[in-house]
């Protein structure tokens, strides 16, 4: 079950934010799981559930994530109800608003999720069965992007029902004035905070590296889990290297 391996196993993960489902599985393999962004991407209701069927028919064990629009029950709910076996929430500053996105992602009488035959339970044939294991298996990630929910990282580790904390580097940056300053003391300082809240709570951390300076960089940070690279990334980097290889060449032909 990825919750249980999120709580014990080094993971490592992708991140999808183009639209097209063969993105999703053209990337997914070797990965432990495929995190469908849901917050900055264009992506319908309908392009979220291809992406999920995309991940789940390509080679290996990786399974779909999905980072909601924003913590709201129905943001989460339609997420679960695709089939995700877990949600990333973003901007949760507060133990209060950690609990309600394990409100939002959790059926009664853990929380409030609407009971529906969707893809989740096989549109139905499952219902009883899914009912049975759901809250058990969802995994909830919540992010920690400002100074406020770092300050709060402990109380928001600990709030019942939230599986791991993933630090948004681009957000948590510029919300404390050093954006994009990775490798400064402020950040650093901050990634520590977080950090340490984990280890006081039991509760995995990660966070979202680009390049292969931030995985080694967050990897020795430690870090319990990775999400190695996001989609667009991946195409404009491998672009722009064999451009530059073939120009250089063929420059040095002449």
């Amino acid at each position: 079950m990825f919750r249980d391996r999120l709580a014990t196993e080094p993971l490592v993960g992708t991140w999808v934010s183009l639209s097209d489902p063969a993105v999703a599985e053209m990337t997914a393999p070797g990965f432990d799981f495929v995190m469908l962004d849901t917050e900055h991407a264009p992506s319908t209701t309908e392009t979220v559930a291809e992406q999920v069927r995309a991940v789940e028919a390509a080679p290996g064990d990786a399974v779909p994530l999905a980072r909601a629009l924003d913590n709201d029950l129905g943001a989460i709910k339609r997420l679960l109800d695709l089939g995700v076996v877990g949600v990333m929430v973003p901007m949760v500053d507060t133990p209060e608003e950690a609990a309600q996105a394990v409100e939002a992602a959790k059926f009664p009488p853990e929380g409030s999720r609407g009971v529906a035959g969707t893809r989740a339970s096989g549109y139905g044939r499952n219902l009883g069965e899914y009912l049975d294991r759901a809250n058990d298996e969802t995994a909830l990630i919540v992010q920690i992007e400002t100074e406020q929910g770092m300050a709060n990282a402990t109380d928001i580790a600990a709030t019942d029902g939230v599986d791991a904390l993933f630090v948004g580097p681009a957000d948590l940056s510029a919300n404390l004035g050093v954006f994009g300053e990775f490798g400064g003391e402020p950040f650093r300082d901050a990634v520590d905070e977080v950090l340490a809240a984990g280890d006081e709570t039991g509760t995995p951390v990660g966070t979202l590296a680009t390049t292969p300076e931030g995985v080694d960089r967050y990897t020795s940070l430690g870090f319990d889990y990775v999400i190695s690279g996001v989609d667009a990334g991946y195409l404009q980097r491998g672009a722009a290297a064999l451009r530059d290889r073939a120009r250089d060449r063929l420059q040095s032909n002449e």
